[in-house]
């Protein structure tokens, strides 16, 4: 353990435990420190695990026990801690999206290339099996050449369960910014980065409800649209129309759909790491599975960052920097385009990553030599 990268965990929310349950006795890494606002709660996170010591934000951030900071604060947290985390010389790997704003994303990149540190970002559920199939799939060339695809997200919002959802209605939050990056991400994997978008949005609602936890009943206000739609003008030339909302009750629409000349791909949610992988072919009479055939079986939070800190000379990580720019853009041109009317391109760009091969548990877990 004594070669271990060593991991500091900033922001101890929801979120965290599932990170903390994939990283704790990896032998690629060790969690050697947790920080959080409420330092209750990383007293109480580092008395479960032994050798872990709970410090303030500013001492995680300039512990020299640290090498990368995993940034699970709220969207609006991210460029402060990211930025500290790199001017201290570590690494950063954090929660989506990469900043709430571009600006500060541009500026989390300039800081890390100038500084010769590591940029992460999730989502790292399109590793998994089920997005990863699927973009076998198109390769292999199953549906031919891709012309179109749909995303939806619906929701009737996460105030309904989150205990704490007042971020989701902030700066950086709303249905694109929060479930977005999901769907972005593995549409960059299937089809390739956007060069353009046409966007809408609306917000008919200016505020909600709490509905669970010691603040069930209490309202708060609406800050960001709830609903988006727009459609996506991929660099290869095929088109994706998505919506994502949290104003809706149900849907019964695809999580993923892609078309292509020769058939058409069902892909499951974005936000799990595995589902089912359907194909209808042209002239055939029915959806048939795909097995497993690529990505990280049985996938869990975190493993987009041991990806990270073990990546391969040569080889950018697969949940890296420039990816999440190239999604946060796309998010912030749809948001821009709806406020304006009209079609924006994209500054950025980004090369699909690297495709995960299909990787038992007891292998990326660290139990069983790769």
């Amino acid at each position: 353990m004594g070669d271990a990268h060593r991991i500091g965990v900033v922001g101890l929310g929801v979120i965290s435990r599932a990170y903390l349950d994939t990283l704790v006795g990896h032998p690629a890494v060790r969690v050697t420190a947790v920080a959080d606002l409420d330092a209750s709660r990383s007293a109480a996170v580092a008395a479960e695990l032994p050798g872990v010591r709970a410090l303030t934000v500013a001492e995680l951030l300039s512990s020299t026990d640290v090498d990368t900071v995993l940034n699970l604060t709220v969207p609006a947290a991210h460029a402060e801690i990211a930025l500290g985390a790199i001017a201290h010389g570590k690494s950063v790997y954090g929660e989506k999206p990469l900043t709430a704003g571009l600006d500060d994303a541009h500026a989390v990149l300039t800081a890390a290339a100038k500084a010769g540190v590591g940029v992460g970002c999730a989502p790292d559920t399109v590793l998994g099996t089920g997005i990863q199939t699927a973009r076998a799939a198109v390769e292999a060339g199953e549906i031919g050449r891709p012309l179109f695809a749909s995303a939806v997200m619906v929701t009737p919002g996460h105030e309904r369960w989150h205990p704490q959802p007042d971020f989701y209605y902030t700066t950086g939050g709303g249905p694109l910014f929060d479930m977005g990056p999901y769907y972005l991400a593995s549409l960059v994997h299937l089809l390739g980065p956007v060069r353009a978008v046409t966007g809408a949005s609306s917000r008919l609602r200016d505020e909600r409800v709490i509905g669970s936890g010691p603040r069930a009943g209490e309202r708060i206000p609406v800050e960001v649209d709830s609903h988006v739609s727009g459609v996506l003008e991929h660099a290869g030339g095929a088109l994706t129309t998505i919506t994502t909302s949290f104003d809706g009750v149900a849907t019964t629409a695809a999580p993923i759909e892609v078309h292509g000349e020769r058939g058409t791909l069902s892909v499951p949610d974005p936000n799990h790491f595995d589902g089912e992988v359907r194909l209808f072919r042209l002239g055939g009479t029915e959806w048939i599975p795909l097995p497993p055939s690529a990505g990280y079986v049985n996938g869990s939070r975190g493993v987009g960052l041991l990806d990270f800190v073990t990546t391969d000379v040569g080889r950018p990580p697969r949940a890296g920097g420039d990816l999440a720019l190239h999604v946060l853009e796309t998010m912030t041109a749809l948001l821009r385009s709806s406020a304006e009317g009209r079609r924006v391109e994209l500054t950025t760009s980004t090369a699909p990553p690297a495709p995960v091969p299909l990787t038992a548990p007891e292998k990326w877990r660290g139990t069983q030599p790769v």
